[in-house]
């Protein structure tokens, strides 16, 4: 069962980026690119050398790795529906939540460590989104301790989740609220658009000006298992009412992540970054909204 986890993990990492750029293209009224085009590209990628900035320490030059290893870890946590993630602890969705942050956090020092104005600003703006949405991350999941009285993601989505309607309302709240965390996290319109070439709006993109080669392939490979371990997630809360199944989940975490960006993104345009702040901390405080009706269906639940 675990081994079927780690499968459907690498197969929604794989398959969103795929569906976000169909579903884009077909809104546009274009063919589009083939669905697996973005694992060519990154197959390429694996095949070059890296090139480094003379001003650059070896900080510069771990970070990807460093990167890597954190998603990794972090989608490790998740289960995909009933099934049984590889790592699962009391507490471990806090551990979640940081492991991801630690990614973030080499990600940022790396693009400090060039001394280029430009990935100095998206350092900037990253960590400041990151501290904007990790609240948001952190109330979603204890909303989810709160209802089921767990604190693992195994034992919270093993169990019978179904319950009345508040119940349900108050999941399929947190699921939305774990999507906006997504569209942050993965750098999506409206907070990010990863097909600029502006410097000087870029953030995600901007702090991996000076990668190439094998270290980019990382840095992809990362943001792709980090988008999925988020989308996962929030497509096991969506399905917990009706039964948290593995066949229901996963392909629910391809389509809600992979339709919903492609649709935002062919619809939307990106906010201008003074809107940022207000839009991510309009999800926290949706997210602490949401922790309060679950204190309160949970209060009214211990008194009956």
């Amino acid at each position: 069962m675990t081994a079927l986890n780690i499968l459907l993990l690498l197969l929604t990492a794989a398959a969103i980026p795929g569906l976000i750029n169909r579903t884009r293209a077909r809104l546009a009224g274009r063919k589009g690119i083939r669905f697996l085009q973005h694992l060519y590209d990154v197959r390429l990628q694996l095949r070059k050398g890296a090139v480094y900035p003379a001003t650059a320490s070896a900080l510069f030059r771990a970070a990807p790795s460093v990167y890597l290893a954190a998603a990794i870890v972090a989608a490790l946590f998740v289960p995909a529906g009933d099934l049984r993630p590889l790592l699962a602890f009391d507490g471990d969705l806090v551990a979640f939540a940081y492991t991801l942050a630690l990614g973030r956090f080499a990600l940022v020092l790396a693009a400090m460590d060039t001394g280029s104005p430009f990935e100095g600003m998206g350092a900037s703006r990253e960590a400041l989104y990151g501290a904007l949405v990790e609240p948001a991350l952190l109330l979603a999941a204890a909303t989810l301790a709160l209802l089921t009285g767990y604190d693992s993601f195994a034992a919270i989505f093993a169990g019978d989740a179904a319950g009345g309607i508040q119940h349900t309302i108050v999941m399929l709240l947190t699921a939305f609220v774990l999507m906006k965390v997504v569209f942050t996290e993965s750098g999506r319109v409206p907070v990010d658009d990863p097909r600029t070439h502006l410097e000087l709006t870029m953030i995600h993109e901007v702090m991996c000006l000076d990668y190439g080669g094998v270290d980019m392939a990382m840095i992809k490979i990362a943001g792709w298992l980090k988008t999925a371990a988020l989308s996962l997630l929030a497509a096991d809360v969506a399905a917990a009412p009706l039964g948290g199944s593995w066949w229901i989940a996963a392909p629910l975490a391809v389509l809600l992540t992979g339709l919903s960006v492609g649709v935002v993104e062919s619809t939307q345009a990106r906010n201008k970054l003074v809107r940022n702040t207000t839009f991510i901390l309009t999800v926290a405080a949706m997210s602490a909204l949401v922790f309060f009706m679950a204190f309160l269906l949970r209060t009214n639940v211990v008194m009956q």
